[in-house]
This record gives structure tokens, sequence and C-alpha cells, in this order.
């Protein structure tokens, strides 16, 4: 399939990594993935028929090639793709229940992505950028997203942040975790999330200093099967989860995340854009790997979500 070249720039970028998962699934037999949280949104923003692009870089290699084709295949903008002559990004999963991973990635294609090597005009289409993933933690890449998610708060663009915690985020990330709270608009967590970035045995503490870092920002707090509650300042909406035949919950979160997003660009009212945002994650499970749900069954999902009071 040929790149798909927009005549205009996307007014949606997640920035950050895109890589691949290798998933054991039995005595020396592996299988691979294309994934990484902002590639995953940005994909679903795409798939729900957003103009989008992920800003990010990925290798040469089969396995870069792979996450190049996926991209072109979700009608991503190709401009916003750096490859680069370097070794793939690879989280390698060796247990699925529960999932236990590691990451290998020393001097990976994802931290030679260059903010400088993106279309000339992209910020004047720009309104909303997303950062998140592990791409935050490593560094040479995570000051550079840093300083490029402050440059465009500065110029008026949305921004939004999903922490998506890792193992390996712990106190040295303590510093990128409070800049980007401060200046998200919008910052999406998770129980997993607050527990693991707050090291607390409770998500109480982690809401609490977010809302204090940035009492302006929306919160979207999901919390799996007991739904989600959204704040905005001192007002709350709640939902619960759908009930549907779970196949897989793999980019569950990231669909969520897209959801909101493309709520928030195109559906007025707090209520609506939870209820679009839990639609698009229970949307992800009906089938296996991180799926990028269809508009028309989101919607379709969305009018089953439950409010609650």
């Amino acid at each position: 399939m040929s790149p798909v070249l927009h005549a205009d720039l996307p007014r949606f970028v997640a920035f950050g990594e895109a890589l691949t998962d290798l998933i054991c699934t039995g005595l020396d037999s592996w299988i691979s993935r294309c994934g990484g949280a902002p590639w995953n949104v940005a994909r679903a923003l795409s798939t729900l028929g957003e103009l989008s692009a992920f800003g990010g870089a990925v290798s040469c290699d089969v396995f870069g090639q792979a996450l190049w084709q996926e991209s072109m295949d979700a009608s991503l903008d190709p401009r916003f793709i750096q490859q680069v002559e370097r070794s793939p990004l690879l989280a390698v999963v060796h247990e699925t229940h529960p999932p236990r991973y590691f990451f290998v990635g020393d001097d990976s294609a994802d931290l030679h992505f260059h903010p400088s090597g993106l279309p000339q005009g992209w910020r004047q289409f720009v309104r909303w950028a997303h950062f998140g993933g592990i791409s935050l933690s490593r560094e040479p890449l995570a000051g550079r997203l840093v300083e490029l998610a402050e440059s465009l708060k500065a110029q008026g663009v949305t921004i939004s942040y999903d922490p998506n915690y890792r193992q390996g985020m712990d106190s040295r990330y303590d510093d990128t975790l409070e800049r980007m709270s401060r200046l998200a608009d919008v910052i999406k967590v998770s129980d997993e999330d607050l527990c693991g970035l707050f090291r607390s045995p409770t998500a109480h503490l982690g809401l609490g200093q977010l809302s204090a870092w940035n009492p302006q920002a929306r919160l979207l707090y999901t919390r799996g099967a007991e739904g989600a509650t959204l704040y905005k300042g001192s007002r709350e909406w709640s939902a619960g989860a759908l009930a549907v035949e779970v196949v897989d919950t793999v980019g569950a979160g990231d669909a969520a995340m897209a959801g909101f997003i493309y709520a928030c660009l195109h559906e007025d009212g707090e209520e609506a854009q939870l209820r679009f945002a839990m639609a698009a994650g229970a949307a992800a499970c009906l089938q296996a790997g991180a799926r990028a749900p269809r508009l028309t069954e989101v919607r379709e999902l969305a009018g089953q979500v439950q409010l609650l009071v």
C-alpha cells in the first residue's frame, strides 16, 4: 500500500515511542506485535476518523518496517515518522499472566527522534498534542519531548498526558511527572499508574497530588472493571464499565485515551466525552491485540454507558 499523503497537515499528533512487543506464546515460541502507547493513541484517533500523526522514530529493519506499514495502513501522516539506522525498541513479554516484561533498546531508534525534522509548517496546523509512555523516561528523548510539550503549550496547543506507568519510572521520573502534569490540559491515569508513580498502596495520594499540581486540568481516572471518573475542578462525573465479552485488554487504556480526545474535539459536554472514552476502551477489548476501534461501534457502545450519580 502506498503512503497516504494528506493535503493538509494533521491537527492531532501523538509524540513518543513506537515499539515491537515480543510475546512468548509457549516453549520456544514467540510472536511480534506493533505497539507503544503514543503510537496506539495516534492509530486509534486516525481509525476514528481524525486526521492524525505519530511523531517518533523507528528502525529500518523488519520491526521498523512493520511499524511503518501498520502506520500507513492506519492512514497516519508519514511525514511525522522518522526512520533511522538504529536498532529497534523491543518490549520482551516473557510471561503474560500476569504480564512480566523488560525493554531492550540501548541507543535504539526511538531515542533519535528530532522535532527539527518534522514537516515545515506543522505547528500552524496542530491543535492537540499527546505525550506519554516510556518515551518520557528515556533520555535524551525525554528532554526533547518535554521541551516540545512546553513550547506547544505556550503557543496555545492543547496538551494531553498519559504517563502509562512502567517498570523503571522511579524517583528519577518525578521531575518529568510534575512538569508534564502541571502543563497538561488533560491527564489520564489508572489505579496502576497512580500506585506506581507515587509509590503508594492506594491511588488517593496520587489523585490529590495531580489535582494540587494542576487544578484546572481535566483528569480522567480509569479503574478497569470498576469504571472511570472524570474530574474537572470541583466537579466530577463517573461511569460504570460496559458489560462486554472481554477478549484482550491490551491497548484498552490507549483506546480510551483516544476516544476521550476524539470526543473533546467533536462532542460537547463532559458526560458525552466520558461515555465516548468508556466505549472506545470497551471496544478495544472485543478482539485480541491492541485493536483500534471504529467510530460506528464506539458510538453504538457509548449509548450503553451508564453514568453513576
